[in-house]
């Protein structure tokens, strides 16, 4: 399939994002103490989730899912991602999940930057819908569970 260059940027953002978020869940994977076990298998199913992401988007753009993207679109929209995974600190349940919100606020944008761009393909904004769906769920699973931390 071919897509335009705004396209490919979009998508590159998307990967970015994707990657640093299974990055971000990785480190608070390895930082989270054993009395958050549910959080370790939580967040590796996040992880996860991100990886699978990246692939369907890599085969969108005829990429692959782990090449080095340019300054794409929104530029440093993924870096919140990054400033999250080094505050994880294996501090208590709900600095762990607010930090982890903070992270899927910045993905959650990244989506809906993506949808409302005008450049995606019919194919590449299914997929990005479906995506956001899944990146929406794990959000408000996540500050649900932060907020129950809080009570």
């Amino acid at each position: 399939m071919t897509t335009s260059s705004n396209a490919t940027g979009v998508i590159a953002d998307l990967i970015e994002i994707n990657n640093d978020r299974v990055a971000g869940f990785e480190k608070a994977i390895e930082d989270i103490k054993d009395e958050n076990l549910d959080l370790k298998a939580l967040f590796s199913d996040y992880a996860q989730q991100s990886r699978q992401n990246v692939q369907q988007l890599a085969a969108i753009a005829g990429s692959s899912p782990h090449q080095e993207t340019e300054n794409s679109v929104s530029g440093t929209l993924h870096r919140a991602w990054i400033d999250v995974k080094s505050l994880f600190g294996g501090s208590d349940r709900a600095s762990i999940l607010s930090e982890a919100e903070r992270g899927e606020d910045a993905i959650k944008k990244a989506y809906k930057d993506a949808l409302s761009s005008t450049e995606l393909t019919s194919e590449a904004l299914t997929i990005v819908q479906d995506q956001a769906q899944k990146i929406n769920a794990a959000h408000d699973n996540i500050k649900a569970l932060r907020d129950s931390a809080k009570a």
